[in-house]
């Protein structure tokens, strides 16, 4: 059944603390790094990141702020 595999957001990046996964921010931004740690305003804080795009712009650790947040995809 459909709702049995259904899992909460914060679920989902809980279970994905300590792996890589992309962030899609509002300025259309492809920010990829490792979860370290989050907070129920999806607050994100991720090691290891940089910006995916023509040029790779290396970042290192980084908070993004939930609000300027479009989508989270965990397992890049």
């Amino acid at each position: 059944m459909l709702v049995d595999r259904m899992q909460r957001p914060l679920d989902v990046l809980g279970s994905s603390v300590d792996k890589r996964i992309l962030v899609k921010t509002k300025l259309g931004e492809d920010i990829i790094g490792v979860l370290k740690a989050f907070d129920s305003h999806i607050n994100i804080w991720l090691d290891d990141a940089k910006i995916e795009g023509e040029k790779e712009i290396k970042l290192g650790k980084v908070l993004l702020r939930g609000d300027n947040i479009v989508y989270v995809s965990p397992g890049q």
